[in-house]
């Protein structure tokens, strides 16, 4: 063989080996997807996503890091529309991912029809936190307007979760007021009276509760309020249940328009449906979140949830007719809310 063919035969192993070489490394290439929630997930997905590499790992051997983004639900939301690059959302309530749809246009109008439950894989409510002892006697929404009680909730304008005190709140009176709104209205008007501040999300409002001893009760999502008395101990802090709450659900969507441009599609799409699995919703319960599938649950984590009424968001016309009547601009809590009065 002459020098040159030997030469050849070289030059092709090389580039041969350069093209294995380079399946290899895309077989196990590292990719990252980045997951924009709201605030009171932190524990939930920080186990889950690692549940979950795991799990993409051993089905597909390709490395997968998640990266996680948490704060007050509106605020996130406002931030993906500005364009930060989450590839999925997992935030507070369906009217700030329509919102999103309706403004960035990267997630189609039909998204709650892609997951079961309306793209819920858990839910939760609304309890009370109240201090050790209950010093102050509440035992339900009625004796948060009386002239001693502070009440700490964030601001409905920039969290989920204070969206969802704001109709539980309402919930109620409406009920004890053989469903008078004006009545309603008259109690909630009341109730904002009773709040000395409003953070910008319920991770933030815990903080002011119960580090900086701000408040008599805190409106709290259950998972937050049981991660509470979990993280600070139960001779602190009591969780009241009031007779009435409404069923949180909070969903999560795929964002199209950055998982097409970061060709991140399969990992994410495959990200959330893990929620709906049975180690998805053993930990959502594990974190004190009602999982859609209760029965893949460890039995203990679903005894700690307490029976109660529960009222949805269809009994306010759904997220469509009461994003824009109680939290739009304008709408009613802009009519209410006085800061300082």
């Amino acid at each position: 063989m002459s020098s040159n063919g030997l030469a050849g035969i070289m030059k092709l192993a090389l580039v041969v080996g350069s093209l294995q070489l380079g399946s290899i490394t895309l077989a196990h290439a590292d990719t990252t997807i980045l997951n924009v929630s709201y605030d009171p997930t932190r524990e939930l997905y920080k186990e889950f996503n690692a549940a979950f590499a795991e799990k993409w790992r051993a089905d597909t051997g390709e490395a997968v890091t998640i990266q996680t983004s948490h704060g007050g639900s509106g605020k996130q939301a406002r931030s993906v529309i500005d364009g930060l690059g989450a590839d999925v959302v997992t935030l507070a309530l369906e009217a700030d991912i329509d919102a999103i749809a309706k403004e960035s246009g990267k997630i189609p109008a039909d998204w709650k029809s892609r997951f079961e439950n309306n793209s819920s894989p858990y839910t939760s409510t609304i309890v009370f936190l109240v201090r050790k002892g209950n010093p102050k006697g509440i035992k339900d929404w009625g004796d948060l307007v009386r002239e001693d009680v502070q009440v700490i909730t964030p601001n409905p304008k920039t969290s989920g979760g204070a969206r969802w005190n704001f109709l539980a709140a309402w919930a109620w009176a409406r009920a004890a007021n053989n469903g008078d709104d004006a009545k309603a209205q008259e109690y909630v008007t009341q109730l904002f009276k009773h709040v000395p501040v409003l953070d910008t999300g319920a991770r933030g409002a815990t903080t002011t509760f119960v580090q900086r001893g701000l408040g008599d009760v805190l409106l709290a999502w259950e998972n937050e309020a049981y991660l509470s008395l979990e993280e600070l101990g139960p001779d602190n802090f009591d969780i009241v249940t009031p007779s009435i709450s409404i069923k949180a659900e909070p969903p999560v969507a795929l964002v199209d328009g950055n998982v097409d441009s970061k060709g991140t599609r399969k990992v994410a799409e495959a990200y959330l449906a893990y929620l709906y699995s049975d180690v998805g919703q053993k930990i959502a319960a594990k974190h004190y979140y009602r999982p859609f599938k209760p029965e893949f649950a460890d039995p203990k984590d679903i005894e700690r949830f307490s029976e109660l009424k529960l009222v949805t968001i269809d009994d306010f016309g759904g997220w469509k007719e009461a994003q824009p009547k109680f939290f739009g601009d304008g709408g009613i809590f802009d009519q209410i809310y006085r800061p300082g009065q």
